[in-house]
């Protein structure tokens, strides 16, 4: 694939497709013309998303996945390349939240959120690069955090997972750099989603400024045209 992102016609695997970024993305991309592959654990809430994708890309489906399962991982891989025909781009967007003070908090969580958040999307990632490799061409986008550089307290093991994926995308990058396989990592800042109304987690300050889902997702295409390999969304982080 030629550097810079074009939606139109790419084949586009996207975790975390049920709710929040994910979902807004997987509607915005079908409505540039991708197939999307969406993957997420809340069936009702993917096909809800599957419905508005395929308004604009019929040829769109979905898989419900545990990513924290990772035979359920090996599957998807597996499945994805076969029933889209292949993967072009592959965005590991998937995570979950553990904002919880380091006094209360588990190895136990900890080992949970490294296994959501860095173990699975390696995972997804190195099961589908073979693909890519054979064909000379795709895109890997990991979807960090500003908490993988900038961490905020009760973040430890959520700021960790993520600081652990962005570095090993950032080898990746290297590694894969002259054989046709692309490599971007975006680092949303605190976006307007659900992801921080989970349950068991400690609330956010209320003096922390939430960005609307559509400004992220104008930051992150843009860097994505322009094939950046690092993208801070609002770009006052950089």
């Amino acid at each position: 694939m030629a550097p810079g992102f074009e939606p139109a016609g790419s084949r586009v695997l996207l975790t975390g497709a049920s709710s929040g970024i994910g979902a807004a993305l997987a509607v915005r991309l079908a409505a540039e013309g991708a197939v999307l592959g969406l993957v997420g654990r809340d069936a009702a809430r993917l096909a809800a998303t599957l419905d508005r994708c395929r308004e604009h890309s019929p040829g769109s489906r979905m898989w419900p996945v545990d990513l924290a399962d990772p035979g359920q991982v090996d599957v998807l891989a597996a499945t994805a390349i076969a029933e889209l025909g292949g993967v072009d781009v592959l965005v590991n967007n998937a995570g979950i939240p553990k904002h919880r003070h380091v006094t209360a908090i588990d190895p136990e969580t900890v080992d949970r959120v490294m296994l959501v958040n860095y173990n699975a999307p390696v995972r997804l990632t190195l099961r589908i690069l073979p693909h890519m490799l054979e064909r000379g061409s795709g895109r890997v986008v990991m979807v960090s955090s500003v908490a993988a550089t900038l961490s905020s307290p009760g973040e430890g093991a959520y700021s960790a997972s993520k600081a652990a994926l962005s570095v090993f995308a950032e080898a990746m990058a290297i590694d894969l750099w002259d054989l046709g396989i692309r490599v971007n990592i975006v680092y949303p800042g605190v976006v307007d989603t659900p992801l921080f109304d989970v349950p068991d987690n400690d609330p956010l300050s209320p003096a922390i400024e939430k960005i609307p889902v559509d400004e992220f997702l104008d930051g992150m295409m843009a860097a994505l045209a322009e094939d950046r390999l690092q993208v801070y969304v609002p770009a006052w982080f950089e």
